[in-house]
């Protein structure tokens, strides 16, 4: 069983919702990425979406952008990424890790070396924005064989057809975009969010994620009443950006435990 099913089979037992933070390797360096990611543990991440670098990242607003860009400037690659998921598994080997990115780093080093690789290192899940269902079937067998979760995007957009293709490669779980835009931008709409799940609930059995405009504890707990997961990352990356390096893993904490407290105010 893979740790991503592991993790939400447990928090559905306890009868919680996943808390998904997103964070940029390599922003603002290499060496605060590791202690980042432990700090979104302590704080009380379930799954962590690690971000790999690009320097064309559609999906993403200007918050996220800059990160990118802050990590490219100090020679952040995919190889680096993976390296940093073996540091973090030095000392953690529960925590489930998907890389979040686009497909150009992975079709320069070959899908296959890639998923060997980061099947290596430790990844539990790889989410490509850029990789559409109809032409992922070889992307998802390849991940799946090494033990990986292949993780699709759906969108306020995404057809009933659409799903169905999501839903017959993906595994681990869907990550539903609650905004018809790129990531930090416009105000989330959680009524609209709510007419939607239950489409994709129809198609698939895997925990649903929501992301994109959640910034704070009152709008988390409103996603986790209605949603698996609730996935944060552009405020995230606000809170490093604004941090000098020595105090950001504490601000990030004291943000995300914030945070984890509004998701769990739906047990309560």
């Amino acid at each position: 069983m893979s740790r991503i099913k592991s993790a939400f089979d447990r928090l559905a037992a306890e009868g919680r919702k996943a808390l998904i933070p997103f964070i940029t390797a390599g922003d603002p360096d290499a060496a605060l990425t590791v202690p980042l990611m432990h700090a979104l543990v302590e704080a009380g991440a379930d799954v962590i979406e690690l971000g790999v670098p690009f320097s064309d990242p559609m999906a993403d607003g200007p918050t996220i952008q800059r990160a990118s860009e802050r990590a490219l400037a100090r020679g952040m690659s995919l190889r680096k990424v993976l390296e940093l998921v073996v540091a973090f598994r030095a000392t953690n080997k529960n925590t489930p890790v998907v890389l979040m990115g686009y497909a150009n780093p992975i079709e320069a080093m070959g899908l296959e070396k890639f998923a060997a690789a980061a099947a290596q290192a430790g990844v539990d899940g790889v989410l490509v924005v850029d990789y559409p269902p109809e032409e992922a079937a070889t992307f998802g067998a390849a991940i799946k064989a090494h033990g990986m979760d292949p993780i699709f995007l759906l969108a306020p957009t995404s057809t009933a057809a659409r799903i169905e293709q999501v839903a017959e490669i993906a595994s681990g779980y869907v990550y539903y975009v609650s905004l018809a835009g790129v990531t930090g931008s416009g105000a989330l709409n959680v009524d609209a969010v709510a007419e939607r799940l239950p489409l994709i609930r129809e198609k698939t059995g895997l925990p649903v994620g929501v992301g994109f405009g959640i910034r704070d504890a009152a709008t988390a707990a409103r996603i986790a009443r209605i949603a698996d997961a609730v996935v944060v990352g552009s405020r995230i990356i606000e809170e490093i950006e604004k941090s000098t390096a020595e105090a950001a893993c504490g601000k990030v904490k004291a943000l995300v435990a914030e945070i984890r407290r509004g998701v769990d105010e739906v047990k309560k």
